[in-house]
């Protein structure tokens, strides 16, 4: 059965915060609703329809609901950002997609602020951040209020940015690592769980010195 995309649909997307928007071969989109696209500027992907089965629930026994997750990047992260987007979709995550949307050149800082205050607010569970390194998005995001962005390079930091200091913002460099890598990383970090216990503590005192006035 071929799937109609109309207006509604697409203003219902991005009441969630959500512009990414997958079809298959089969999806009809009407013209107002690729007008609404393009004015709002979503990334369309066209894949398979995702199975049931593969939709990645949290482990945390008190939500069980699809990770939301807020990605952006400057214009050297954008091809990879594109690529991260459709491997999250996959995998079966809600992302929202705040830019950029081309490859001009742009400021990283920009969209490290939106990332980080749709985390901070709530509207995300996590962020992801990319631009050439990985380490000027990181700085700028952690200057939210309740941001902890980790910049990874291999599976075992992002591991331990999670399960060690929570980090709710992840920060890769599109130019210092390989696409297979970033998708090693990208699987550690949204599977792994805080541990809370001593490494609570710890976050607790970095909270303190970012309440000091």
């Amino acid at each position: 059965m071929k799937k109609l995309i109309t207006e509604r649909d697409v203003l219902e997307l991005e009441k969630k915060g959500i512009k990414v928007l997958v079809k298959t071969r089969d999806t009809i989109i009407t013209p107002l609703a690729l007008d609404r696209i393009r004015f709002a500027k979503f990334t369309i992907l066209e894949k398979e329809e995702i199975p049931q089965e593969q939709i990645h629930q949290s482990n945390d026994s008190n939500n069980n609901l699809v990770k939301r997750i807020t990605i952006g990047s400057d214009h050297t992260g954008f091809k990879l950002k594109n690529i991260i987007i459709k491997y999250l979709i996959e995998k079966g995550y809600l992302v929202n997609d705040v830019g950029t949307f081309d490859e001009n050149s742009c400021d990283y800082p920009d969209f490290a602020r939106l990332v980080a205050k749709s985390v901070a607010s709530k509207e995300s569970d996590f962020g992801i951040l990319i631009d050439a390194t990985g380490i000027p998005s990181a700085i700028a995001a952690n200057k939210i209020k309740g941001i902890r962005a980790a910049t990874c390079y291999n599976a075992f930091s992002a591991r331990s940015s999670r399960a060690h200091n929570n980090a709710n913002v992840l920060v890769v460099g599109a130019k210092a690592l390989g696409e297979e890598t970033i998708k090693i990383i990208l699987d550690e970090w949204l599977t792994t769980e805080f541990d809370r216990g001593r490494h609570q503590n710890r976050l607790d005192k970095i909270t303190e010195i970012e309440n000091e006035k």
